[in-house]
């Protein structure tokens, strides 16, 4: 599983970071965690608010900081149909 943030590296970007850090270590479970900061990648994987969370290619949320609880159900949601 590969699960992007995008941003610039601001605080909210940071946040989403440990949000998605954290649920994955409650669901016992490994990703590649990358961060997107470079402005055009982020507009070429069609983010237009940051921070982005994209999951395996598609964008789950923009805009917003995603709980740890929402970055669990994402990603178990997205185990469900890999």
């Amino acid at each position: 599983m590969k699960i992007e943030i995008l941003g610039a590296g601001c605080p909210k970007c940071h946040s989403t970071e440990a949000n998605v850090r954290k649920a994955l270590a409650e669901l016992n479970k490994t990703a590649e965690v990358v961060e997107v900061t470079d402005i055009m990648a982020i507009i070429d994987k069609g983010v237009i608010q940051t921070p982005g969370l994209i999951i395996n290619g598609k964008i789950i949320m923009q805009g917003k900081i995603p709980t740890v609880e929402q970055i669990k159900q994402f990603i178990q949601k997205e185990e469900g149909n890999g």
